[in-house]
């Protein structure tokens, strides 16, 4: 069998012509401030912390690229904030088991109702970074996973049509064998489908979940979204949050778990 070498060659380029001119115009993109949110029930159970939110900056994640503007990462946590109850040496040194983490195999829910268009499932779950050791030098290769295409950066997916027109979701870095759901399918709020994993660009497990107006996350522009009906922790106690944003490193979960809170 004969390789076209020079073809090959030349589609790489291509790729990577495109790739930086996409990552140019997310540059110069500017969101609406005025466009209302896409409302949301949150894709989980329990305790979770959110993480690079866009209620502390937008673009949440630093950057427009990818549909990431107004994206969330969000964390399982027990009542302490912690998202492991172990803290060896590893965690200060060395990689981790991901099966330590509390939100490694916790359900993942749908927050919204519509239709299945994409899926991802079998990259492996990596291993923990928790320490900056090891993270630091994970996370200057992102741009190597990059040019290895959008899986190896948000690893096991779900991509949903939601039933508002021009707006998808994306569900990402879920555990390896774990996605319950083929595109096609419809899907209502509080469906499972898959669970939180390790997979991707990730240090720890967690669920990183943004909407956008296309399914080519390549030239996706991020919408932003609030959530209903959640219950958030503070200093000052849980309250009651019936439309809003969690802030970063904020601790909350679904209300219908802490009836007590008004």
């Amino acid at each position: 069998m004969v390789t076209d070498n020079a073809g090959v060659r030349n589609r790489n380029r291509a790729d990577e012509a495109g790739l930086v001119e996409a990552m140019r115009a997310a540059a110069r993109y500017r969101p609406d401030p005025n466009r209302p949110p896409v409302l949301l029930a949150l894709p989980f159970s329990q305790s979770w912390l959110a993480v690079n939110t866009p209620a502390r900056r937008v673009p949440s994640h630093g950057t427009h690229f990818a549909g990431q503007t107004y994206a969330f990462d969000f964390v399982a946590v027990d009542a302490r904030r912690r998202s492991t109850d172990v803290r060896d040496w590893r965690a200060f040194l060395a990689t981790e088991p991901v099966e330590r983490f509390f939100g490694f195999g916790r359900p993942i829910l749908a927050p919204a109702d519509g239709q299945v268009v994409a899926v991802r499932d079998g990259e492996p779950d990596l291993t923990a970074r928790r320490s900056p050791v090891v993270a630091l030098p994970y996370l200057l290769t992102q741009g190597s996973r990059l040019r290895r295409g959008f899986s190896a950066l948000v690893g096991n997916h779900v991509i949903l049509k939601l039933d508002e027109p021009g707006t998808y979701m994306l569900l990402a870095h879920l555990r390896e064998g774990s996605v319950r759901v083929r595109p096609g399918e419809r899907v209502s709020i509080g469906k499972p489908v898959g669970m939180c994993g390790n997979s991707g660009n990730s240090t720890q497990p967690h669920l990183h979940l943004q909407v956008m107006d296309r399914v080519d996350l390549i030239h996706a522009r991020g919408l932003p979204v609030a959530f209903r009906d959640y219950v958030a922790w503070s200093a000052d106690g849980p309250r009651r949050v019936e439309v809003g944003i969690p802030g970063h490193r904020e601790r909350i979960s679904a209300a219908e778990e802490s009836p007590a809170v008004i």
